[in-house]
């Protein structure tokens, strides 16, 4: 009952122990359809069953709207799972002490589990009998159907919740780009990173540490001490807190409950906590080591996937305003700036999945004019799903002008597909060549231009390559081959060879790899070498889900100095014939 996904979905559900209007409709369904004096929408928190939906209760009961545990039914079901069928509650042994009995005049029950789109079981809609009763197979399946309704019900009322959730989190992630990019020194920082966070539902408190050789150090507004930094202002490197965890580790680190805390952290954290009466914790790492971010709740808290992207991002803005803040000698790096802009938005198409990482070259802090790309198509004439435009290309040179022209010939790449009666990749690559033979945009490109057609219970690959590393495409069976056919030409040459469209059939479960050659380009290594591990890792790792065959493709990129960036983009087809 003290799961923390039922708890939150209950939260979200907006229902607690006064009348709802759409419940009460419910309880009066059940009361006359199945001819019972009481029916209720019982909901279960941890210590109490409560009735937003209620027909029939004797009082006190019915003003209060609740009862504890001690005469809830409804417990039973959810612990369960399943619905609870009793002619007569005296006459079985795990009923027969309720309190229910006496108090309630519960008798004859039959109580259907309400459950959210997760299959959590939130409680209970119940049908109450004063007197023994069997329940036929018709009363049973009435109840069973309103049951499914309610329900659905339920559920709508959870997802207008988190698209309202949605929307704040998108509303504060705006407000924080812009608020944070302001902040004046340290201090200020601090207290408008605070101001973000305001409101019943927001962390207890927000906390920012930062880093040096001696620990973490918290950044105090003078103007506002809080409780929490006058207990703990410093933390050793080894302490056994959470955010320190994530300091040493380098990665963000949750702590949903108290029970997690203390199975997790040294007593000190568990008596600190204790003490601020604070039960759920997330330390989130600043960029480079620069510290940690913190946000503290009173109570254990679910971090839902859109929740913890937005604090993800703040972090983010927090970091890049420490480094401006603290004067650093150097300004945010140029190769930071080109991620964030490189990092298109993949969009969301039925039947397939899809992942990209971008990782700037960061030896000397170069940065280079790498770039991939994906947007869908408009439907052609008869079709019933558009297409998919792919692409992964770089731009000769490691310097400010290649990122210009990143931005350029992206950009006319995508209008000559969408313009190109049946968006050939190869018609597409030609229009940027007669372009750049025109703009004096530098010295060439290479690129793998794709579209990706829904061809009945499959998908199409056509393509067209530009003197590029080849696309490495994963069969269904694991076995993994290069699509080398090419034109031995880059983007701006002056050549008049046309450029050619091939096409490769994808069955469920292909995986299709598009890459620059910053992925595959390692001193001293033959290319082909390079391509073939590469080859050999997504063999082996193609059927993990898409973020960790990232992880697993750039394994140690980020280790040591890069010269060259690296774009990636994978596209998994999920649904369709093997």
């Amino acid at each position: 009952m003290g799961d923390l996904g039922r708890l939150e979905a209950l939260r979200l559900a907006g229902l607690s122990a006064a009348a709802d209007p759409g419940m009460d409709r419910f309880a009066r369904l059940v009361s006359r359809v199945l001819r019972v004096p009481v029916s209720l929408v019982s909901l279960l928190e941890t210590d109490r069953q409560v009735f937003p939906g209620m027909v029939g209760l004797a009082e006190p009961w019915a003003a209060r709207r609740e009862t504890p545990l001690s005469h809830s039914f409804c417990q039973h079901v959810v612990l369960d799972g399943r619905p609870l069928i009793l002619g007569d509650t005296r006459a079985h042994s795990r009923t027969c002490a309720s309190l229910a009995i006496p108090d309630l005049q519960v008798i004859a029950y039959a109580g259907m589990p309400l459950t959210d789109a997760d299959g959590h079981v939130l409680g209970s809609l119940c049908a109450i009998d004063h007197e023994p009763r069997e329940w036929t197979a018709g009363e049973l399946q009435d109840l069973e159907d309103l049951t499914a309704a309610c329900s659905v019900e339920l559920r709508m009322r959870i997802a207008t919740e988190l698209l309202r959730k949605d929307r704040d989190h998108a509303g504060l992630l705006l407000r924080a780009s812009v608020e944070l990019a302001h902040a004046r020194d340290l201090t200020d920082l601090t207290r408008r990173l605070r101001s973000l966070f305001r409101g019943p539902a927001e962390p207890s408190f927000v906390g920012l540490l930062l880093a040096d050789r001696q620990g973490l150090w918290r950044v105090i507004d003078p103007d506002d001490v809080r409780s929490v930094e006058a207990e703990v202002d410093h933390l050793d490197p080894d302490a056994g807190y959470p955010s320190a965890q994530a300091m040493r580790e380098s990665r963000t680190v949750f702590v949903p409950d108290h029970d997690a805390l203390v199975a997790g952290y040294s007593p000190e954290a568990v008596a600190g906590y204790d003490s601020l009466g604070l039960r759920s914790v997330l330390c989130v790492p600043l960029l480079n080591g620069r510290g940690v971010l913190t946000w503290c709740w009173s109570r254990p808290h679910v971090l839902a996937l859109t929740e913890e992207a937005v604090l993800t991002a703040v972090a983010g803005y927090v970091s890049q305003a420490v480094k401006r803040t603290r004067f650093v000698a150097n300004r945010l790096s140029t190769a930071e700036q080109l991620q964030a802009s490189m990092l298109t938005d993949l969009p969301a198409v039925p039947g397939l999945d899809m992942a990209a990482l971008y990782l700037p070259a960061t030896d000397q802090d170069m940065v280079g004019g790498d770039w991939y790309d994906a947007y869908r198509l408009p439907p052609l004439p008869g079709a019933t799903q558009p297409a998919l435009m792919l692409s992964v290309g770089d731009i000769i040179g490691h310097d400010i002008q290649a990122a210009a022209v990143m931005g350029q010939v992206r950009s006319m790449l995508r209008q000559a597909s969408l313009q190109h009666p049946t968006h050939s990749p190869a018609a597409a690559l030609d229009a940027v060549d007669r372009a750049l033979d025109v703009l004096p945009l530098g010295p060439g490109a290479t690129a793998v231009h794709a579209r990706l057609d829904p061809d009945g219970g499959r998908w199409c690959l056509t393509w067209s390559n530009a003197g590029h590393p080849p696309p490495l495409l994963r069969k269904p069976d694991g076995r993994v081959s290069a699509l080398g056919e090419h034109d031995l030409m880059l983007l701006g040459a002056s050549n008049d060879a046309a450029r050619h469209d091939h096409t490769h059939d994808l069955p469920r479960d292909s995986v299709l790899l598009l890459y620059t050659d910053g992925l595959v380009e390692r001193r001293d290594v033959d290319i082909d070498v390079s391509i073939r591990d590469t080859a050999s890792t997504l063999a082996e790792h193609g059927d993990k889900p898409l973020p960790l065959l990232l992880d697993a493709l750039s394994h140690g990129l980020r280790d040591v100095p890069q010269r060259d960036d690296v774009a990636v983009l994978v596209v998994r087809v999920v649904q369709g014939e093997r």
